[in-house]
């Protein structure tokens, strides 16, 4: 009999990868990422015939980044869920589940308590997503840790499920759902478990990021499992499918169902979502292959096809991520990642990001300048960035040296390790803050008549840095003979972000006329 089984069970695997392993037709194709730079956890929906998604943002404020799409392939950022973070939270601002009934979009994210620093649920709603979102606060607390978030209708009930006892000695971990209320806001029910990791297979490290989808009889759930994060990550996906939400739940023979390669590192957890046309598509994270860590985990978008006769869904493309695939509605991918902010015009849309561990920044736009406030009252500065969106670039700025300020251009890791380039009247600094101690690696002396310098960071591969300046009628003037390693910024769920530091004992604002900030095209 047991023969008999595995006979089966390879029949269904050779099926599997036969009607998966198709490739792009003569049509339209994208290429991944479809969201660039670190937007790990992506939650997506559909309403009408445009899609919102909405990613995690871990340490980083403002808190979960919103974009807007009319065809999943070119997405618009159109500001955070929360401009001003929760008042119960302090970071690990994780794996937020997009959710749409009647008008109302609801957000059911994850972030850690400030009483006692343990991960849980919260919820918030909004009927205009420009306007941001409405916290309702706590939702969903469980044992140590309750995490990753994501919403079931059926037949008209609301249900949650998460993921529970990751951090729980001795228990497995386990994905759990309850029933919510009418209005989505508060746990009703009773938890049920619907899957629990398994220790004799891949699974081994735990299960998590769940996404479940009605399709004919069946509820499938894709999962993730595995280590998410860092350089020795090896997230994986399976699938999973029930009659009732309930259970019980019957894992595919044949997971994980898609894996890492050299191309698309460790992907998993995100979600499905349905074209008008019928076609499923899994916005999920993974990373780039040669950026890898540097970048973090970047939205790509993987499309699902189903065998009728096993009733199992696979990946089209096979068991990897797809570098190019056919695009959904046929729609041309326009790539536009650069950016250029000239801070004498009215209008200068620069998606800033600052470290949620320390004081908001206030800045503003005035007299032609952007004026970041020096408020910081140690080493670290004051920082406010943008998300990298590729390994190798370019970040120049124009400033006007002021006072006892070092107006810098810094790589941010967080307020213990930084690494930038600076200008103060009179010279430019090299300078590096690495585990907690800062250190000067080399000046030069600039005029002090310069009316403006401007500072220059070359990246290569998201770890070797060059740094240089010059005048505005000068040549550039390298401040490295050779490239400088930045490996030591920290990179676990989150990537180093790139932007404006300033520190001194001037309770004065940086002068910054100009940002620009260019991507290699390879």
């Amino acid at each position: 009999m047991r023969n008999v089984v595995l006979v089966v069970i390879t029949f269904f695997s050779i099926a599997a990868q036969a009607f998966a392993q198709s490739s792009p037709g003569p049509g339209v194709t994208y290429t991944n990422p479809v969201i660039a730079g670190d937007f790990a956890d992506p939650s997506v929906v559909r309403v009408g015939d445009s899609y919102v998604a909405v990613g995690t943002s871990s340490e980083w404020g403002p808190a979960y980044p919103i974009y807007t799409s009319k065809d999943l392939v070119n997405w618009t950022y159109v500001g955070p869920v929360f401009n001003e973070l929760p008042p119960w939270t302090m970071g690990s601002y994780w794996a937020p589940e997009l959710f749409y009934r009647n008008g109302t979009y609801y957000v059911y994210y994850t972030a850690r308590r400030k009483t006692d620093q343990r991960s849980f649920i919260g919820v918030a709603t909004s009927r205009d997503l420009t306007k941001g979102f409405t916290d309702h606060g706590l939702l969903l607390e469980w044992t140590s840790e309750a995490i990753d978030p994501f919403i079931v209708e059926e037949a008209g009930q609301l249900f949650i499920t998460w993921k529970a006892y990751g951090l729980d000695k001795g228990r497995a971990i386990e994905i759990l759902g309850a029933e919510l209320s009418a209005d989505g806001l508060k746990v009703t029910g009773q938890a049920f478990s619907l899957i629990q990791a398994e220790q004799a297979n891949w699974e081994k490290g735990g299960v998590e990021g769940q996404a479940i989808v009605k399709r004919g009889r069946y509820y499938y759930m894709l999962y993730s499992g595995n280590a998410c994060c860092g350089a020795q990550c090896n997230y994986q996906v399976g699938v999973a499918r029930a009659e009732k939400l309930q259970g019980p739940w019957e894992k595919y023979a044949n997971n994980p169902m898609l894996v890492g390669d050299k191309n698309w590192k460790c992907p998993g957890h995100g979600t499905v979502v349905v074209t008008p046309d019928q076609r499923y598509f899994y916005l999920h994270h993974a990373y780039n292959g040669d950026d890898f860590t540097f970048t973090g985990r970047q939205g790509v978008l993987s499309e699902l096809i189903w065998d009728d006769k096993s009733q199992w869904p696979a990946f089209r493309y096979g068991h990897s991520t797809p570098i190019r695939a056919e695009s959904p509605l046929q729609a041309a991918q326009q790539r536009k990642i650069n950016l250029s902010a000239d801070f004498s015009q009215a209008v200068n849309p620069v998606p800033w990001v600052w470290d949620v561990s320390r004081p908001k920044p206030a800045y503003r736009v005035q007299q032609g300048q952007l004026q970041l406030v020096n408020e910081g009252s140690d080493q670290a500065g004051t920082f406010l960035g943008v998300v990298v969106k590729k390994g190798t670039y370019t970040l120049s700025a124009a400033i006007e040296p002021k006072g006892d300020l070092l107006q810098s251009l810094c790589l941010y890791g967080d307020a213990q390790n930084q690494l930038g380039i600076g200008i103060r009247p009179g010279g430019v600094e090299l300078w590096q803050i690495k585990g907690g101690t800062r250190q000067v690696l080399k000046t030069q002396p600039v005029a002090n008549n310069s009316p403006s310098v401007t500072l220059q960071i070359r990246c290569q591969g998201g770890r070797d840095y060059e740094f240089g300046w010059r005048t505005r009628e000068g040549t550039y003037v390298p401040l490295t003979d050779a490239p400088l390693d930045g490996s030591f910024l920290p990179r676990w769920d989150r990537a180093p972000r790139i932007g404006i530091g300033l520190s001194g004992k001037d309770q004065g604002s940086s002068r910054i006329r100009t940002l620009t900030l260019r991507y290699d095209e390879s």
